[in-house]
């Protein structure tokens, strides 16, 4: 199975803006840690803004 790559690139964008990784630190993780770190960024703006 292969990953599209317009959904990699949202990705690395979405970590990137939030995190303020380099890309390469972002591409040196797996493919599963990634999808972590994004899901586990989607939560926080989604507890933020309904706190906020």
């Amino acid at each position: 199975m292969t990953y599209a790559t317009d959904r990699i690139q949202e990705e690395i964008a979405y970590i990137a803006y939030h995190f303020h990784w380099t890309l390469d630190d972002i591409l040196d993780l797996e493919h599963g840690d990634r999808r972590a770190y994004a899901r586990r960024i989607a939560e926080l703006v989604t507890r933020a803004g309904a706190e906020g």
